[in-house]
């Protein structure tokens, strides 16, 4: 199954963008023996309101998908505040069970309507309100550590 981040606007050239980069790499060459077929960041782009890309995003979400839009994932820092340990079971029991998980990164002003109805789970990485650019890099080490905890490496220590 596939696991993508799909974020409103564009990451430019950067020590982030070499960040989500690396791990979203790491993360592929681990994750693909555990049957995760995919492991990527989709950029859309941003503007006309939080409410038109919020459409843009569950739009996107459902056509790379294939078959629907999967589990939608949706990323506030009024969500539920997951361990390492339980994200990477949650990720395992999303590929047993044949879902594709998508990420959801909204823009500037939040996530609109259209991502808040269509998202299954709502995810915090903290309390705090993080720049986008730090949401990224931070949420694609948190899927590599997850596929590593999958795969018994020792990446993750408790």
């Amino acid at each position: 199954m596939s696991i993508r981040i799909l974020c409103v606007g564009r990451l430019k050239d950067g020590p982030e963008r070499a960040l989500v980069d690396d791990y979203l790499d790491r993360a592929r060459k681990t994750g693909r023996a555990l049957g995760w077929r995919d492991i990527r960041e989709i950029e859309v782009d941003a503007g006309g309101g939080r409410e038109r890309e919020a459409e843009r995003l569950v739009a996107k979400a459902t056509a790379s998908s294939g078959s629907g839009s999967g589990v939608l994932v949706r990323l506030d820092e009024r969500g539920e505040q997951w361990t390492s340990e339980e994200m990477s079971r949650r990720l395992i029991k999303w590929r047993d069970a044949g879902e594709a998980v998508t990420f959801l990164i909204g823009g500037a002003d939040g996530h609109g309507p259209a991502a808040v109805e269509a998202a299954r789970t709502v995810l915090a990485l903290g309390q705090q309100t993080w720049p986008h650019k730090l949401v990224r890099a931070m949420l694609a080490e948190q899927v590599y550590r997850a596929v590593s905890i999958a795969a018994g490496t020792p990446y993750h220590r408790e």
